[in-house]
């Protein structure tokens, strides 16, 4: 059996403050990580729920319905719409706050270097979502085809920013690929937030974008692209039969993309330790760095190398992972989830 090569961090974890999360991970996975998140805390915490309140700031975007929907974390659930009338290319979003956290955190970071509480040579992990995963998740009809290049350059922004904030020999950029899955596996029956809105073959739209999302982080920066099946409650929204479609959309996208990958996440769900699930991995182009989401909180260190067995088949090389971000693990959990990734990996 492969012994896994380090751990991600896929992005999320559930401490109060950036700089405990980077305190502990650094503390407890040492030499196993290659770059440390900020734990997506704050307003980020359950991920992209947080953009309607910002994008409902904008001239010309309407939240449907008269009253809030209430949300954790003070946030408004509403969905949006373009206003009557309103041309969409006229439409001048804010900043999205994806580059005011990173920035922040990352002043955070550098502290924590300097008094070596984080490793030299550790990168600061910057993980945002695709337009994709907002315009589905928020806008519908005819509304996703107009806002989705205005969203795209919203983010294109924010992450222009970050690059020239932090050094791009200290930055990883994440990208996470969640609704597309959702699309790819559309046969599953997943509601109309999982249908493409643009002509011709979904596959191939989905392909074009994730490449040109990899193309935009600077080469001298990381980038990486982890895909997942959701974490609603700790389920995702539809069970992959296998990792055919994860490894086949990652082949497509390496191969449009003009830049290298830094690393690959792929998701493995808690139930699947038999090889059939991984078998696709043997067709799997090279990438630097993959990353097997098979560390569980419900069954630890055992069922973790149950799944490495199994992979080991088809993969010879690998590190270990969450199949999603541990924000919203149950309290208490956290350690031991990180404590699970140093027990089944090796430092690089």
């Amino acid at each position: 059996m492969t012994t896994p090569q380090g751990a991600l961090l896929v992005g999320s974890v559930n401490f109060d403050d950036a700089e405990k999360t980077m305190r502990v991970a650094a503390e407890m996975l040492g030499d196993l990580l290659k770059r440390i998140p900020d734990g997506e805390v704050g307003r980020r915490f359950h991920w992209i729920m947080f953009q309607p309140d910002v994008l409902g700031q904008a001239d010309g975007i309407e939240r449907v319905g008269d009253h809030p929907i209430p949300f954790p974390a003070g946030l408004d659930a509403r969905p949006l719409r373009i206003a009557d009338g309103v041309d969409a290319a006229a439409i001048e979003l804010p900043p999205l706050g994806y580059a005011d956290a990173a920035i922040e955190s990352y002043a955070i970071f550098v502290r924590l270097r300097a008094e070596g509480a984080v490793p030299a040579g550790v990168r600061f992990q910057v993980s945002l979502p695709t337009p994709v995963a907002v315009v589905s998740s928020f806008f519908a009809g005819d509304d996703r085809a107009a806002i989705e290049p205005v969203y795209t350059a919203a983010m294109l922004r924010d992450l222009e920013r970050i690059a020239e904030a932090i050094p791009h020999e200290d930055l990883a950029v994440q990208w996470d690929v969640a609704s597309e899955m959702g699309i790819i596996e559309r046969a599953s029956g997943y509601g109309k937030v999982m249908e493409a809105w643009w002509p011709g073959d979904p596959f191939d739209g989905l392909v074009a974008r994730l490449a040109s999302l990899v193309d935009a982080v600077p080469v001298d920066a990381e980038v990486g692209v982890h895909l997942c099946y959701g974490d609603a409650g700790e389920r995702h929204f539809v069970e992959p039969t296998d990792a055919g479609n994860l490894v086949r959309y990652a082949n497509a996208v390496m191969a449009a993309a003009s830049r290298p990958l830094t690393w690959l996440h792929l998701p493995v769900p808690i139930e699947r330790d038999d090889e059939a699930y991984f078998a696709a991995l043997a067709a799997l182009e090279p990438v630097e760095e993959l990353y097997l989401g098979l560390v569980h909180r419900e069954d630890g260190v055992e069922g973790a190398r149950r799944r490495i067995a199994a992979a080991s088949v088809f993969a010879p090389a690998f590190g270990v992972a969450t199949e999603c971000g541990i924000g919203r693990a149950p309290a208490g959990s956290t350690e031991g989830i990180l404590r699970t990734h140093a027990e089944v990996a090796a430092a690089w």
